[in-house]
This record gives C-alpha cells, sequence and structure tokens, in this order.
C-alpha cells in the first residue's frame, strides 16, 4: 500500500481537510480519507507513519460496527471500492476511504477517561483533581478509575491545543441538551469498548469521541477508538503505579518530549525507527482486536 501524506483527488470537491483526514464532497455524501499524517500535541508532524491511514480506517469501522446499537454514526459504505469497483477513485483509496453522512459538527470533543495517565495523571498527583473534578485520594497512576468520568474539550485548530472545559462550559458551548446527549452517549460507548476490548487483552484507557447532528439526531463521527484517539494498554503485563506499554501514538510523544522539542510548529523529523516502531504499534492494535480482518493484508 502506498504511504499517503497528502490527498489531491481532482475528480471531487475538497469539503475539508483535518490533521489526519482529507474529506471530499460526493453527492449528497463524503468521502472521507485517513492520510498517514501524525499529529502529537496537536501538531502534524512532518513524516507520514505507513500504513496509519488502513490501519485507523479498519479500526473505526470496526468500532462502528460493534457500537452501532448503542447510538448511530456517520457510515454510510465502510468499503465503497467494493460498492463501486469501477470507481477508480474509490479503488485508488481502497483502505482507507469511507462513504459518510454529512453531519454538522459538535463544538467540543467528548473525552471519557477510565483509568488515569497523561494529563490526567499530573493534574491529579499536584491537585488531587482531573479537568478539576475532585478524585478520592490515594489512587495510583495508571490506576483504574471508580467510575469512567467524562471531561471535554474545546476542539483546536490545526497548531493549537485543545483546552479541557468544565460541564458547565460544555453546556453553554452546544447547549445543556447536547451536552447531557453527548456525556451519557460517551460513557456508554466507553463502557462498552473497555469490555469489548478486555475480552481481547486491550485495556482503553482514555479515548475522544467527536459527535454530529444529522437529520436533527446525534451520531458519531469522525474516527473511533483508535490508536489517534486512544490509550490502548495491553492486558498481560498491566500494573497501576507506572506508566504502561501502550499500542497508540504515546511512543511518539515521549520520543518528542525527549527531544527536548517545545511543541510548537514546526515538529522535528521522526527517526526511521520511531517510524517503524509506532506503524507496528498501529497494525498491532487491530491485529489483537481484529486478527482477521483484510487490511492486514494491504499493509
Amino acid at each position: 500500500m502506498d504511504t499517503v501524506l497528502e490527498t489531491d483527488i481532482k475528480e471531487l470537491k475538497l469539503h475539508a481537510r483535518g490533521k489526519v483526514r482529507d474529506v471530499y464532497e460526493d453527492g449528497d455524501r463524503l468521502l472521507m480519507i485517513a492520510t498517514d499524517r501524525l499529529s502529537a500535541f496537536d501538531v502534524v508532524l512532518p513524516d507520514p507513519i505507513p500504513g496509519k491511514g488502513a490501519v485507523l480506517t479498519a479500526l473505526s469501522n470496526y468500532w462502528f460496527g460493534v457500537t452501532k446499537y448503542v447510538i448511530p454514526n456517520h457510515i454510510i459504505d465502510p468499503a465503497p471500492w467494493k460498492s463501486d469497483p469501477g470507481n477508480r477513485v474509490y479503488v485508488r483509496l481502497k483502505g482507507r476511504a469511507v462513504l459518510v453522512k454529512r453531519a454538522q459538527a459538535a463544538a467540543i470533543e467528548a473525552v471519557v477517561r477510565g483509568y488515569l495517565a497523561g494529563s490526567g495523571w499530573a493534574e491529579y498527583s499536584k491537585s488531587g483533581t482531573v479537568c478539576g473534578m475532585r478524585l478520592p485520594a490515594g489512587l495510583k497512576e495508571s490506576g483504574r478509575l471508580p467510575e469512567p468520568i467524562f471531561t471535554p474539550s474545546t476542539k483546536a485548530a490545526i497548531g493549537d491545543h485543545d483546552e479541557n472545559i468544565s460541564f458547565d462550559r460544555a453546556c453553554d458551548t452546544v447547549g445543556k441538551e447536547m451536552a447531557t446527549s453527548i456525556r451519557d452517549a460517551s460513557i456508554r460507548l466507553y463502557m462498552e469498548a473497555a469490555k469489548h476490548a478486555l475480552e481481547r487483552g486491550i485495556i482503553i484507557a482514555d479515548t475522544k469521541f467527536e459527535f454530529g447532528l444529522a437529520n436533527n439526531e446525534l451520531i458519531v463521527i469522525d474516527e473511533m477508538l483508535t490508536p489517534d484517539s486512544s490509550r490502548f494498554w495491553p492486558l498481560d503485563g498491566y500494573a497501576p503505579g507506572r506508566s504502561q506499554p501502550s499500542f497508540d501514538k504515546q511512543y511518539v510523544r515521549d520520543w518528542l518530549t525527549e527531544s527536548g522539542w517545545d511543541k510548537k510548529p514546526p515538529a522535528p523529523k521522526l527517526p526511521a525507527s520511531v517510524i517503524a516502531q509506532t506503524a507496528s504499534k498501529y497494525r498491532d492494535a487491530l491485529l489483537r482486536l481484529d486478527p482477521d480482518n483484510e487490511t492486514l493484508s494491504l499493509i
């Protein structure tokens, strides 16, 4: 499979270009393409991760299928090159493109934390809180929380940083009814996915969902439960009280932090060994969750 850093589809009109995904207008639908771009600390890195976009697409499709009874999602066709093999655009993007519904995206990101890690652990260590929410004393790094917590954030533009916000501010941003619906759906999705993944040897420490309205119905959009949007830890060897090995981009974040980068654009180039190891971690996540997925033969 060719590595894709950026697309240029002349047959379709570009609708939006995000940190990782390029979206084109395709009639009354959108063609969403996962490139091999990688962002860290809200900055797009200069080096692609080979096969990453295909893994993200396969994992999102997998989770959209697993959770579709919890809440509807934006998927119209998860494999358009199969439905329309004569369409050269679809065939060219085999494994990394899906057709989705148009939706009005909610102006917040929905973060659910089930374990104490990352910035959550850093804040808790200092103040006993996570995103301003008071938690019980005595919790350990990487420890499981008494119950999953909803910690929304702003949606940052490329190059800007997401900002954790209170639930009250989320209500001010999108309205109390929508914020409540997003919170409740996020918790349900996380709990269902965490149970499902645990049976396959993966702990989902935390994750980020995005929601939108399509025909006045709340649906999940963008990606879902991928190594880009979640912390995945192997169940074997898990032990609270320390950081955990992961299947996600934490490996890249750690390298960037140790490099001394100030987390402002431009980002440094990644060594070949870091690129290869990151690609391997993404593939391993898909392999553990869905070992028979055809994408594994494409990358």
